[in-house]
């Protein structure tokens, strides 16, 4: 929706890109939590099933994070040392996307927020930062952590040189065959990059035990990296999404785009954003919640892969972060801890569960979710590479899937409406997936329902 906007906003456009200067850097994070329609329910132990202990999560996460997980502040202050790193690239950039507005002949006005400018090319560094820096604050020398197509990994590597940390990561195997370069770059900044499973954990060695040639998920390396920090007293894991943490962490992306958008007096009328564990959809919308919620006519929506469909086809229930169940159990829209995704190049969404912020949202219906199959993706892909000259990371291109049907709904319908997404990441790191796409031997991943029906049937029983 188009409205005049009175605004303060120093913003500078420069043809269609909008930018703010450093001095609107964001410098308190938006907590939601408050904000929601009705309270999360409390983590659950692995162990005895009872809501989660603040010294259970200490074994792996720093007392900072941990207060920040449980807070009810609405704004959260960040600090100056990681304000001076995220302002190495940030604020990022937001484009309207005239020629594929063009391309589509749609009557709507689209825009996207560019994460993929960040030093690791997507917007993990948002979190990794902080993440980093909380650890350090609390003597932590080194990280864990698990990473699907290697963007958080990346990130995360990044983040611990900052801070003169060093990190181990436990990349998915099926990603790790097929992004060697995201390797290279973790290794780069000092990390130790393992596939997983590997046999350098107990979790790991069971799930090659079971199945030699196992491609891998994110719920496997999930289990390596916090199996490994819970056993080392210099080690804490860090992880890419899910946590109410990481989510507030990437509310700077929302803050900022809210503040491009008024600058041109435009408010959005639809916001999209991939999903897999929610950190990038939550960064771009949860900044938003308050209008909707005040009765805004913004309709978010999380946009996931068909064959890893957690919001569109999981069940709202507890169930455990990892494959090997060393995490606390959340509430959350799940496909099932047992639940292997099939191989795909988005390795960054093929996870079980989902953010417990995105679910509960989800569950209320403040947001919508949609899933899109894989050649559908890299088509969008295609197309906005062709038109707006930048080649979207695959997760990335879920978003661009969903907003060009959108745009296509809107020109059937003669309706304007303007839409807001974020590029999650360039896809450049991603070149062996397009060759595939590009030489016709990328399919669509087939209907998951077996496999998530008995993965379900695995879900943990939990007393209210």
């Amino acid at each position: 929706m188009s409205r005049p906007t009175t605004t303060n906003v120093k913003a500078r456009t420069r043809g269609d890109v909008i930018t703010l200067p450093a001095a609107e850097l964001p410098t308190r994070w938006y907590n939601v939590l408050p904000d929601l329609p009705a309270p999360l329910a409390p983590p659950r132990s692995p162990a005895t099933g009872n809501p989660v202990t603040p010294d259970e999560l200490g074994r792996i996460f720093p007392p900072a994070l941990i207060e920040q997980e449980m807070s009810q502040d609405r704004f959260i202050p960040i600090p100056e040392e990681v304000l001076a790193i995220l302002a190495m690239w940030r604020p990022t950039p937001l484009v309207r996307a005239r020629r594929l507005e063009a391309a589509l002949g749609t009557p709507a006005r689209i825009y996207y927020k560019h994460e993929g400018v960040s030093p690791s090319g997507s917007h993990k560094p948002n979190t990794a930062v902080p993440q980093a820096y909380f650890n350090r604050l609390h003597g932590i020398r080194r990280l864990t952590t698990e990473t699907g197509a290697g963007q958080w990994g990346s990130a995360l590597a990044f983040a611990t040189r900052m801070f003169g940390m060093t990190c181990r990561v436990y990349m998915v195997r099926v990603s790790y065959d097929q992004k060697p370069y995201r390797r290279t770059f973790m290794r780069l900044f000092g990390a130790e990059v393992f596939a997983s499973p590997s046999p350098h954990t107990a979790s790991g060695r069971a799930i090659l035990a079971k199945d030699p040639g196992s491609p891998g998920s994110l719920g496997i390396a999930i289990s390596e990296a916090v199996e490994e920090a819970a056993g080392l007293p210099d080690t804490n894991y860090s992880l890419g999404s899910v946590l109410n943490h990481v989510l507030l962490h990437q509310t700077v992306i929302g803050q900022e785009a809210k503040r491009q958008l008024e600058s041109v007096g435009e408010t959005p009328d639809f916001i999209f954003g991939c999903h897999g564990g929610g950190s990038n959809f939550g960064g771009i919308a949860l900044p938003f919640v308050p209008e909707v919620l005040a009765g805004a006519p913004i309709r978010a929506v999380a946009v996931e892969p068909d064959g890893c469909p957690s919001l569109t086809r999981g069940r709202f229930a507890f169930d455990y972060g990892d494959t090997a169940k060393l995490t606390p159990m959340v509430r959350m829209y799940t496909l099932g801890h047992d639940f292997m995704p099939p191989a795909s190049h988005s390795g960054g969404l093929r996870y079980h569960g989902a953010s417990p912020i995105v679910s509960a949202l989800l569950e209320a219906g403040v947001i919508g979710a949609e899933a899109v199959a894989q050649g559908e993706v890299f088509r969008a892909a295609e197309l906005f590479a062709h038109t707006e000259g930048i080649v979207p990371a695959p997760e990335s291109a879920h978003a661009v899937a969903a907003v060009i049907r959108k745009a296509a709904e809107l020109r059937e319908e003669g309706r304007e409406a303007t839409i807001l997404f974020s590029l999650s990441g360039h896809g450049l790191f991603d070149l062996g997936a397009y060759e595939a796409y590009l030489d016709g031997t990328l399919g669509d991943q087939g209907d998951q329902g077996e496999a998530i029906a008995a993965a379900l049937a695995g879900l943990p029983q939990v007393r209210p």
